[in-house]
């Protein structure tokens, strides 16, 4: 028989560790699983996050888990490809291990889909830019541009004239309506792009330090599929931008006995929000169990 634990979260990134951390100080039996793939790897620092503004990625990683662990969280690498209810608890399925708990915390974040032009996979991260709060400061006052993927890209035109007044907007057959008058349109495909501009189809080279791009999100459920769990839409201007898991705001999903945190439950949300949201994940998963266990003594 698996060792039981009270929680087990799936996911290892500041959601997940935010509401481990809480557990641990609870009292409670509580492990993480995670893969070491954090959607923001690819970034030099971590942004607007009081108290680690510039911290590495998985410096923060590093600390969040030396500070659960030392209230006794325990951790297992590797990623978790199923997880299912079996009987009262649930099952969780690594490669090479199965661990039992009462309740679960799924932190498996989101997944940035790009549009695909050559060069934008490699510099995602460090020059192809998608949020000005959490770039904008590094690249101000430099020549930026922005690729639109949808007519949406109005928006991010708008918000990066925060920080630049050098922008162009890439139309890449896009029609966007509304773009700010300070801001350039260049119509035309784009071919590819490299660290220092865009090439358009027509042979035409724009030089840009930097590149913004609308990426689609879509909620990371493969190791949790078999739960019951539905994704919703969420929307700007009509239009679809990311999928998500609904729950309440302390992360209750409407699966009994499974709650959500981070960018799984708020797509748009940046790193500080996400670690909030484990914590208050945490404290009603604490207070769940110990509404079970009263009821089980009346």
């Amino acid at each position: 028989m698996s060792e039981r634990y009270d929680v087990i979260v799936i996911g290892g990134g500041a959601a997940g560790l935010s509401g481990a951390l809480t557990l641990a100080r609870a009292r409670r039996k509580v492990l993480v699983i995670d893969g070491g793939q954090p959607r923001n790897a690819p970034a030099e620092g971590v942004h607007n996050y009081l108290g680690r503004e510039n911290v590495a990625p998985r410096e923060l990683v590093r600390i969040g888990r030396a500070e659960a662990g030392g209230y006794g969280a325990e951790f297992a690498d590797g990623e978790v490809f199923r997880a299912y209810r079996d009987g009262d608890d649930f099952q969780v399925e690594t490669a090479n291990e199965r661990y039992r708990a009462r309740r679960l915390l799924v932190t498996t974040g989101v997944v940035d889909a790009l549009p695909d032009i050559p060069g934008l996979a490699e510099g995602w991260g460090h020059w192809v830019l998608h949020c000005p709060y959490c770039h904008g400061w590094e690249v101000q006052d430099q020549p930026v541009g922005i690729i639109a993927t949808s007519p949406l890209a109005a928006h991010p035109a708008l918000l990066w004239t925060q920080w630049t007044d050098d922008l162009v907007l890439f139309t890449n057959g896009q029609d966007v309506p509304g773009v700010p008058a300070k801001v350039k349109v260049v119509e035309g495909l784009v071919a590819r792009v490299e660290e220092h501009g865009v090439h358009l189809r027509t042979g035409e080279f724009v030089p840009r330090n930097a590149l913004v791009v609308q990426t689609t999100l879509a909620a990371r459920m493969e190791a949790v599929q078999d739960l019951g769990l539905e994704t919703s839409v969420f929307e700007m201007q009509g239009l679809p931008v990311a999928t998500y898991i609904a729950a309440d705001p302390m992360g209750k999903t409407a699966v009994p006995g499974v709650w959500v945190a981070g960018n799984l439950a708020d797509p748009m949300g940046q790193v500080i929000g996400a670690a909030a949201s484990g914590m208050k994940a945490g404290a009603a998963l604490n207070m769940d169990l110990l509404l079970d266990a009263g009821a089980a003594t009346v």
